[in-house]
């Protein structure tokens, strides 16, 4: 399973190191260095599994196991909900969640492995926190009217705490409106908009083609997703409840069974690159692969954000939930066997 890390990238600088908890957030580190002051290391090996290091001590890492260290904040990340409004921002003051002894794995760690790369920066973190956000309000799973009253703020409040905790591992100590009309260049912005409205539409074209090195490490990127998150995804559904009605109980395990069969065929992914042992795989059909694998991981941002809703509903509100997740599911298993067949004919796009 090693080859799900090999596109992390390679271990952080020095310098990299000594900007944590300022310009970035998380970097891979040599596997024997001590942990910076203030900072946390975790060792991670090639089944997803992780375990922590103290500041101050030395890493141990074994053959198969990865070193990262990590500042747990607070930092102040300014989002922008809405795209079409850009100088509406939040400002934001989130911190790495205390450890929760009640957990095998802490959900940070989990994504530090899974989505953290070589180097995790302050504005990447941001663009993530803001990507969750904007897609939750899209959907109609967050709240967020004009003239917001209180209780309609504490409400989009919890939601907001609640899906960054279960998608990042981050808990959100504040969260204020701010005005982010200083940071936006209007004059470009309605020359750009002028500009898309006057020009005609544009032919359509056949996309291009990767390079043999973005599709690879897209592919890879999407498939240690894949192979990392979605054991957790079926734990944290399985910890869902649905006493109290058949129904909604054997639909819940209909789903855990699929999410199983799932985990099974991402850790049994076959190479990019051929066809059969023996036959390499044409480039057209590579793209197709990589395409079908970025879009499970898009999936799996879907479920993590209903996890987060799950984690605060009531009883009414899980049937509906349920029916989301079944639609979620349904894709992730699209994109999965899309992903395993060698031509595009031998499942519908």
């Amino acid at each position: 399973m090693l080859a799900f890390f090999k596109w992390l990238g390679q271990a952080g600088s020095a310098a990299e190191g000594a900007a944590l908890g300022v310009a970035a957030v998380a970097c891979r580190v040599d596997a024997r260095c001590t942990v910076p002051p203030a900072c946390i290391g975790v060792l991670a090996d090639a089944g997803g599994r992780t375990r922590r290091v103290a500041a101050g001590a030395r890493m141990e890492a074994s053959a198969d196991e990865l070193a990262f260290c990590f500042h747990p904040g607070p930092y102040v990340i300014d989002v922008q909900p809405y795209a079409l409004a850009p100088e509406l921002g939040l400002r934001l003051h989130v911190a790495v969640d205390a450890p929760d002894p009640r957990v095998p794995q802490q959900r940070f760690d989990l994504f530090l492995c899974s989505e953290g790369g070589a180097s995790l920066s302050h504005e990447r973190l941001r663009g993530l926190a803001e990507e969750a956000l904007r897609g939750e309000l899209e959907q109609g799973n967050l709240e967020l009217p004009p003239c917001t009253t209180l209780a309609e703020w504490h409400a989009f409040r919890a939601r907001l705490n609640q899906l960054l905790y279960t998608r990042f591992g981050l808990s959100v100590d504040d969260c204020v409106p701010t005005d982010l009309g200083a940071q936006v260049d209007y004059a470009d912005l309605l020359r750009s908009r002028a500009h898309g409205a006057v020009l005609a539409p544009p032919k359509p074209q056949a996309p291009a083609v990767p390079s043999q090195e973005e599709l690879a490490a897209t592919d890879a990127d999407a498939l240690r997703r894949l192979f990392l998150e979605l054991p957790r995804i079926t734990h944290g559904l399985r910890q869902a409840s649905m006493a109290g009605d058949a129904a909604q109980f054997r639909h819940h395990q209909s789903l855990l069974q699929r999410l199983d069969r799932l985990g099974l065929e991402a850790g049994t992914m076959p190479s990019l690159a051929w066809a059969t042992p023996d036959r390499a795989l044409e480039p057209a059909q590579q793209w197709r692969r990589a395409r079908h694998s970025k879009r499970a991981a898009r999936a799996l941002d879907e479920a993590w954000a209903l996890l987060a809703r799950l984690n605060l509903a009531d009883g009414a509100a899980r049937p509906t939930l349920l029916d989301d997740a079944d639609r979620i599911v349904a894709n992730l298993e699209h994109d999965v066997v899309a992903r395993r067949a060698v031509r595009a004919g031998e499942v519908s796009s």
